[in-house]
């Protein structure tokens, strides 16, 4: 445990319930916990040593977004990203305990010691990383719109205000529409079946999100376009950790970095997205930070 002066015994009690109300099951939570105050926030992490001592990690990651994150029939975890976090577990010889996360609670989690690790398709922002910080990216990303193919959207000039666009509350999708577009009505959702079911049942003119997640609906689903594929700026998912927890973020630089070398997320790629995407958006959509580090 991260060593913190406890001036009286009444303290140590407290600091001991916080880091107890911050566990559930083995799912669902850290056990041992470091507070982090050099910040002046009460950040909650294990450092690298104290999880490998556990013989578990946390890590979080959606379960209802396919094909990144989702319990699958047998109801085991799946997905690009738990392909990867389970490579994690493997490389520090850990079990991983898979943390069920949606959008709106990923800085939450990592902040109160509930998870190590988010990898739950977490865009870099500059807002977000004020409050958490975010390893090496290993895929990019920009912000795509699907809507019906009956009445596609392909532009968001011109808005009708009386039709809604739905958003994962949470999201960058979410951020950007509010902060470009702030007279277009937001329909938001707190998880991805959600989101979807809204547009099925007619409920809005279209859904705004990673454009790797309308592609795979639009793919999946006959009956609806991605009208917009590109909308803002492009970016880079990346996994994240709590502000300060330097020693997880310097393992998970180091561990991105020899992956990158071995060509691993185009392995993860293969594995997971190929059958969604085909193979021609494996080299748009992976990034092997280590590779580029070391050209």
């Amino acid at each position: 445990m991260k060593k913190i002066k406890l001036f009286t015994a009444a303290a140590l009690a407290l600091s001991a319930a916080f880091a107890l109300t911050g566990c559930g099951g083995a799912d669902d939570a850290a056990t041992d916990t470091a507070a982090d105050t050099a910040s002046g926030t009460d950040a909650v992490y294990r450092t690298i040593d104290e999880i490998k001592e556990s013989g578990e990690i946390n890590i979080g990651v959606f379960t209802d977004k396919h094909p990144f994150g989702y319990v699958d029939e047998n109801s085991e975890y799946q997905g690009y990203d738990v392909y990867f976090a389970r490579r994690i577990g493997e490389d520090l010889g850990v079990k991983v305990n898979f943390v069920s996360t949606e959008a709106a609670n990923r800085i939450e989690y990592l902040q109160t010691g509930k998870v190590d690790i988010i990898l739950a398709n977490f865009t870099v922002t500059q807002e977000r990383a004020e409050e958490v910080d975010f390893a090496l990216p290993y895929m990019n990303v920009a912000l795509g719109v699907v809507s019906p193919e009956s009445a596609p959207v392909t532009t968001l000039d011109n808005w009708d205000d009386s039709k809604q666009i739905i958003v994962i509350s949470g999201t960058t999708a979410e951020t950007y529409l509010t902060e470009n577009y702030p007279d277009i009505p937001l329909q938001k959702y707190d998880t991805y079946a959600n989101a979807k079911n809204a547009l099925e049942n007619g409920n809005a003119a279209a859904w705004a999100n990673d454009n790797t997640e309308v592609i795979a609906y639009s793919l999946q689903n006959p009956g609806y376009v991605v009208g917009i594929p590109t909308l803002g700026s492009s970016d880079t998912i990346a996994p994240a950790v709590s502000k300060g927890n330097e020693t997880v973020l310097n393992w998970l630089n180091d561990e991105i970095t020899a992956l990158g070398a071995e060509k691993f997320f185009h392995e993860d790629y293969e594995a997971t997205l190929i059958d969604t995407y085909g193979p021609d958006y494996e080299d748009q959509l992976v990034v092997e930070s280590g590779a580029a580090a070391q050209q």
